[in-house]
């Protein structure tokens, strides 16, 4: 399902993804309208535009984590003209599962935002890089991630954007055995080395936007 207030773009999105493969169950232009049809037909994930009526603040940011508290298990992409610090860590602090946050230039990036999209529904994350890049250059405190070396903070930004070991390794032009030690360093570093009942991944990625 889609929310889109911009006709152009909607009906682009539609023609896309139906050319994907994918089918659209309902296509709408504002908030109100995603929830309401998601509940009434849940789909396996929502693409919705923060911004749209009435006030073009946050009623799709409001929207998506409708849906993710009603419907746990229907993925949520959000997409957002610019980088909003807040709205990620908002859209991302109950759960980094099923949710991703791109920026709309991201869309005409076919591979890239139908990986994304995958990526969500088989529940991981998809964070745009350009979102990561700007939440770690507006990071000015000392916190934890202080104590990560360069390498390690490369591992977590990749992780933040949803990737998996493998995809970490490839991009990063390093072995899966060097991908998982830098992990558990990681883990140990933000003090998540012995968390239970809680995906480390998760927290360390929150962790890194929330810094």
């Amino acid at each position: 399902m889609l929310a889109e207030d911009s006709t152009l773009l909607r009906e682009g999105l539609v023609r896309l993804l139906a050319e994907e493969g994918h089918e659209v169950l309902a296509a709408v232009g504002d908030g109100t309208s995603l929830v309401r049809a998601a509940e009434a037909d849940p789909p396996d994930l929502v693409v919705v535009d923060i911004r749209m009526p009435p006030t073009h603040t946050d009623e799709g940011l409001r929207a998506a984590l409708e849906i993710r508290e009603r419907l746990p298990l229907v993925g949520v992409l959000v997409l957002s003209q610019h980088v909003e610090r807040n709205y990620a860590v908002r859209l991302l602090s109950a759960n980094a599962e099923r949710v991703g946050y791109l920026l709309k230039d991201r869309v005409a990036q076919v591979d890239e935002f139908l990986d994304s999209l995958e990526r969500i529904h088989a529940g991981g994350a998809a964070i745009d890089a350009e979102v990561v890049r700007q939440l770690v250059v507006r990071s000015t405190h000392v916190d934890p991630l202080a104590r990560l070396t360069p390498r390690e903070r490369d591992v977590l930004e990749e992780l933040a954007q949803g990737r998996t070991n493998t995809a970490i390794a490839q991009h990063l032009h390093i072995s899966l055995s060097s991908v998982e030690k830098h992990l558990n360093s990681i883990f140990e570093k933000l003090d998540l080395a012995r968390t239970t009942g809680y995906s480390r991944r998760v927290l360390a990625v929150l962790r890194y936007l929330e810094s």
